[in-house]
């Protein structure tokens, strides 16, 4: 496996680095949460990445998509990553969007991923519940017989960007107890539908997610997303695919992150030398550095096993974020640190990055529960 950019991927990273340093500083993220912004992110924005043919990347030509894959995707989150740039890929083309893609069928890809290639829609995926923690198994929101439809009840946490979607994908028992592999059933949910209520959350890292309640929604027969009962699997895929996408913003916030740290330890003076010349944060550069560098390798090694369709793309996957948990978390914490009294403050954005870490670091499973789904895999 060749772990390198092909010349149209370096064109496209050179693109997007350009795209998001003018349009997406860090000071825009600032602005927005400051502002509380309901949304989180700029429709205008997203809708200028969409006409960038950027939001359509994973999805098929006949619905408006490049038809390329999570190696091309990768390089725009890696870029958006640098600036904490908060627009809803991870939650609209990785999670809601190829739930739709690898499950639906060819009535709900055209209803929803033509308008979401080309900016116009906004989805969410609920799937996650209280003491659920990183079993996707674990669901006790149920979806009963309702004519030739589904009466849905139940409730989900951390919906990501779940304010915002036009359409959520429920994630619901029809049979079986809970943590019951089998039984589990995707409905397609469209916003404003009666007893579905949501209620805006902000994250630690200032992201937005909802509370999701549905209190006997009603869908038709044509709501269910793949097979009934088998739900599972395809929940799984998609958060997988979703899990190499965060991987790679994760990698562009470590990079930031560790950029802004080195330039500040060329700046500082203490003792009359720049504190960059110290030997101890020297050698403290370096494993930061070694680390970005092992976490650029997995992302990207993940990203192209999915693309291929490999047998040991879960594994890569798993030993990608484990990998990119622990770097952007040392990263962060060494970036504050490191900056000393000032990266204490508000006031200076590198305290972002670190909340930032923290999010993204336990979203689709830590690195503790990584190792551990790597090791039974591997046959541990």
């Amino acid at each position: 496996m060749q772990l390198l950019l092909t010349e149209d991927q370096e064109l496209l990273a050179k693109t997007a680095a350009d795209f998001v340093a003018k349009q997406s500083p860090v000071s825009r993220f600032r602005e927005l949460r400051d502002s509380d912004d309901p949304l989180g992110f700029s429709r205008s924005l997203w809708k200028q990445m969409a006409e960038l043919g950027w939001v359509g990347i994973p999805f098929p030509e006949e619905f408006g998509g490049a038809g390329l894959g999570l190696s091309e995707l990768a390089v725009i989150l890696e870029a958006l990553g640098r600036n904490l740039a908060p627009e809803p890929f991870i939650s609209t083309v990785l999670l809601a969007g190829q739930a739709l893609l690898l499950g639906g069928s060819d009535a709900q890809k055209k209803r929803w991923i033509e308008p979401v290639a080309a900016g116009d829609a906004f989805l969410a995926l609920a799937y996650q519940e209280v003491r659920g923690r990183y079993d996707l198994h674990r669901i006790r929101t149920r979806a009963e017989r309702n004519g030739d439809g589904w009466r849905i009840t139940g409730e989900k946490r951390h919906v990501i960007d779940g304010g915002a979607a036009d359409a959520l994908i429920v994630a619901a028992r029809t049979t079986g107890d809970v943590s019951d592999a089998d039984g589990i059933t995707l409905l397609l949910v469209e916003a404003g539908a009666k007893g579905l209520t949501l209620e805006r959350q902000r994250r630690v890292d200032s992201r937005g997610a909802a509370l999701v309640k549905l209190e006997a929604v009603e869908v038709g027969a044509d709501a269910v997303v793949g097979v009934e009962g088998q739900g599972g699997a395809l929940l799984e895929d998609a958060i997988d695919r979703a899990t190499v996408g965060l991987c790679a913003e994760m990698l562009g916030a470590m990079s930031a992150c560790f950029e802004r740290t080195l330039e500040y330890l060329k700046q500082r003076e203490q003792f009359g030398v720049p504190i960059g010349s110290f030997q101890a944060l020297k050698h403290r550069s370096a494993e930061m550095y070694i680390e970005i560098e092992l976490s650029r390798s997995t992302m990207m090694a993940a990203a192209r096993a999915v693309d291929a369709g490999t047998d040991d793309a879960r594994k890569l996957i798993s030993l990608a974020k484990a990998r990119c948990s622990d770097a952007l978390i040392l990263i962060s914490n060494e970036g504050v640190q490191m900056h000393g009294g000032i990266g204490m403050t508000d006031e200076h954005d590198i305290g972002f990055y670190m909340k930032r870490a923290r999010v993204a670091a336990t979203t689709f499973g830590d690195a503790a529960w990584h190792r551990d789904r790597w090791a039974r895999l591997s046959g541990y």
